[in-house]
């Protein structure tokens, strides 16, 4: 099973989110990105907003930099 990830800055914000959040399922992953968008980011908890993060999901670990 591969490691998968999220990482906040890929998504243009005033906030400068610098998170990566990582786990070994997608179920686990989205559960954890949406407390933290919605935590930190003040998104909503929302059908939708988690297929989205389900969207943005990527095999492998973070990188250092984002381009």
């Amino acid at each position: 099973m591969a490691r998968k990830y999220i990482d906040c800055r890929e998504f243009p914000s005033d906030m400068r989110c610098t998170v990566a959040i990582s786990a070994d399922s997608d179920d686990e992953l989205v559960e954890a990105a949406t407390q933290h968008a919605v935590s930190v980011h003040h998104e909503h908890d929302t059908p939708e907003f988690r297929a989205e993060i389900r969207r943005a999901i990527h095999e492998g670990t973070p990188p250092l930099t984002v381009a």
